[in-house]
């Protein structure tokens, strides 16, 4: 996704997250191993949130498992330079012509 196009998506998603009472924690976290788009809080349960855009119907099945690896990293990493010991899920925002879908814990 390119940045502009990108910093776009994840703006819409952040709008949509508060919209449905999250609480935007922060964006673009970046580690070693990767990056989290948003890091949201809702009924004390940390999701960690990737944003996928597209301008098809395809849905561009949310997180491939390379992907995922390094996202699963990312929140060990996060958790750790945090101090954090809370339940938390990951969660994908899929965004096509300007439709939001959220989909929740896509680790089941």
């Amino acid at each position: 996704m390119k940045a502009n196009l990108g910093a776009v998506y994840e703006q819409m998603a952040a709008e949509f997250l508060a919209s449905r009472g999250f609480e935007i924690i922060e964006r673009n976290f970046h580690s070693r191993f990767g990056e989290i788009d948003i890091v949201a809080k809702k009924d004390s349960v940390l999701h960690f949130i990737e944003v996928k855009g597209s301008q098809s119907r395809y849905r561009a099945d949310a997180i491939s498992p390379s992907k995922l690896s390094k996202i699963l990293k990312t929140i060990e990493f996060y958790l750790y330079v945090n101090d954090l010991e809370v339940a938390y899920c990951v969660d994908a925002i899929v965004i096509v012509d300007q439709q939001v879908e959220f989909l929740e814990n896509v680790l089941l």
